[in-house]
């Protein structure tokens, strides 16, 4: 058992990527938002990082796939994590595919101008885009 109180934030992340490279399952002790906490194993997959940036760990979580299969899907904050072990164990769910992308038409290959505007088309709209931070003129 690692104590992620006495190592930096790095040291765990790497574990828990090394996790992944593995396809290797992990205990955490992890307090949610509510200050209730809870050891789960989980079966890391990614990272991501939040607007306020934090960083996620997504995995699949075996204590919610036995109450719920469909809700195995879940993500913890790295920072909530107190103690984590490391197994030798490999992954057993099956991570559901994704159904948010949608994939685009082909792009056309025969006219310059519709090529032009399929891909403006495409970049998200960034009309109402106001920079955080006052720029010099």
């Amino acid at each position: 058992m690692r104590i992620t109180s006495r190592q930096p934030l790095t040291k765990t992340i790497a574990d828990l990527y090394r996790a992944i490279d593995r396809a290797q399952a992990v205990t955490i002790t992890f307090t949610d938002r509510h200050g209730v906490t809870t050891i789960r194993t989980i079966e890391p997959f990614s990272f991501s990082t939040t607007k306020a940036g934090g960083i996620r760990v997504h995995a699949m979580c075996r204590l919610a796939h036995t109450e719920n299969p469909a809700d195995a899907e879940r993500s913890f904050d790295v920072a909530r994590i107190s103690e984590y072990t490391l197994h030798r164990m490999a992954f057993v769910l099956e991570r559901p595919e994704p159904t948010v992308y949608e994939r685009s038409e082909p792009a056309p290959a025969d006219d310059a101008r519709a090529l032009f505007y399929f891909e403006l088309e495409r970049d998200p709209d960034d009309a109402d885009y106001r920079p955080r931070v006052r720029l010099a003129a």
